[in-house]
């Protein structure tokens, strides 16, 4: 899928340059940042689902 983004020009030279330091191209760059940024926010949903049983006393479930 094609897209159009506009970024800021300094954060722009930051991506070209770390494309050139690893020898992968732009895109693959920005899919990477894409890709973590968004495998992280999932993490953070699925952390924010959880129970959190610490200081639960199964005990009182037999009671």
């Amino acid at each position: 899928m094609r897209t159009t983004v506009d970024l800021p020009d300094a954060l722009f030279r930051k991506m070209k340059v770390a494309a050139a330091l690893r020898g992968v191209t732009l895109k693959e760059v920005i899919i990477h940042a894409i890709e973590k940024e968004v495998n992280a926010l999932a993490l953070k949903m699925r952390a924010g689902n959880s129970i959190n049983l610490n200081g639960f006393d199964f005990d009182d479930l037999l009671a």
